[in-house]
């Protein structure tokens, strides 16, 4: 299985763009990770937020393959447990899944379409965090994830 993180938006702050770097870096002894980042879109005065939100979900749909299954990081999705989130990744590697996609969306969330384009939601927690957090979050959860599947001592209960 392959995993991708789709982001809006460049990270402009460099310790944590330090952190996403080394988090990356460790993921890659588990898995196939690649994260992307979309560019912001310009002029968005100009634009409502659903029509923002309909020019992020299309430069999504254009990352996406066929087979990709796309999960959304959303604040009303599911929640886990890090040992949940390990299970979680487990089923879906089971499932013979070639690439789940997580996305983090803009500042207003996702489009409709991209919702109904989703086969899942997650929520990391009931409150807000900056997008550039949200992805050394979900980086640092994926690796742990997977130190927690193979047993390795990262993760204490």
């Amino acid at each position: 299985m392959n995993i991708k993180l789709l982001a809006i938006g460049k990270t402009d702050d460099k310790s944590l763009q330090t952190l996403i770097d080394d988090y990356t870096k460790r993921l890659s002894f588990y898995i196939k990770f690649d994260l992307e980042v979309i560019p912001d879109i310009k002029n968005v005065k100009n634009l409502s937020e659903t029509q923002q939100k309909e020019k992020e979900g299309e430069l999504i749909v254009s990352k996406l393959s066929p087979t990709d299954q796309l999960i959304l990081l959303d604040e009303n999705g599911s929640t886990f447990s890090s040992v949940g989130f390990s299970d979680y990744l487990q089923k879906k590697m089971n499932a013979g899944t070639k690439t789940l996609v997580f996305v983090i969306g803009g500042p207003y969330g996702f489009s409709e379409a991209i919702y109904k384009k989703a086969q899942g939601k997650i929520s990391l927690s009931a409150m807000t965090f900056s997008h550039q957090m949200v992805r050394l979050f979900v980086i640092e959860q994926l690796y742990r994830g997977f130190t927690i599947l193979k047993n390795e001592p990262y993760h204490h209960q």
